[in-house]
Order: structure tokens, then C-alpha cells, then sequence
């Protein structure tokens, strides 16, 4: 089984890293989970000034976008699949991720970020 430590997570920075053209920013959308705020990962970061981390909110809404795409990838490619390994696993959630952004569309935000950020910071109006 493939770990999440914080070593893998090095490698996986260092993978993008060589991957992006230099002089791009490169922004990270990641939870809060504590690989992610690792000493090494934080001197990795200090290091590598064009790469932005943001860390969500422990109830983002924004979130249900994310959970949308892998409840679709869960219902149109792995639900009743068969995979032979976690090679084959792998490879069927890669080729559903490549279809996937073979046509793109924006997600677009229902509410003013305003009041995100209001109910985040417990300001939230009451509702009528």
C-alpha cells in the first residue's frame, strides 16, 4: 500500500516542480492534514518561493465541487470496474482524469464569496 507521508508528499512537490515551466506560480489547494505542514515540507516551500500553499477551511463548501468530481469518477469509471491491482486501478482513474479535462468547464460560484467568508467567520446572516 502507497503511503501519504511526508516524504511522498516531497516527492510528488518535486515532481510537479520539474514539471511546470519555470516563472509560473504554482498555487496548492490542501487540507490541513499535518504531512502537508511537515518541517521538511515547510523548508521545501521556504526554498521554492513561486509555489503559493492554501490551506481550506475544515468545512469548505467550495469543497462539494471536489466531491462532486470524485463522486463522477467513482459512479462512471470505478463503481463496477474490475482492476487487477493498483497499477490497473491507477491507470483507469488517470485515463477518467485525462477524458475529464478533454472538456473542461468552469465551476461556477452560487454565492458571493462575501457571505462564504462571512459564514466561515461565524458572521453568517440568518436566514429568512
Amino acid at each position: 500500500m502507497q503511503r501519504h507521508r511526508h516524504d511522498e508528499f516531497l516527492r510528488f512537490l518535486n515532481t510537479i516542480e520539474a514539471a511546470v515551466p519555470a516563472g509560473k506560480l504554482i498555487h496548492v489547494i490542501l487540507d490541513n492534514y499535518c504531512t502537508h505542514k511537515h518541517p521538511k515540507v515547510r523548508a521545501w516551500l521556504a526554498r521554492h518561493p513561486r509555489w503559493i500553499f492554501h490551506f481550506t477551511p475544515t468545512s469548505a463548501s467550495w469543497m462539494n465541487a471536489v466531491e462532486g468530481f470524485f463522486s463522477a469518477l467513482t459512479r462512471r469509471r470505478l463503481k463496477r470496474g474490475s482492476f487487477s491491482g493498483i497499477v490497473d486501478l491507477q491507470a483507469a482513474i488517470n485515463r477518467y482524469i485525462a477524458e475529464h479535462n478533454d472538456r473542461p468547464k468552469p465551476f461556477v460560484w452560487t454565492k458571493p464569496a462575501a457571505a462564504i467568508l462571512d459564514a466561515v467567520n461565524g458572521n453568517a446572516a440568518p436566514s429568512e
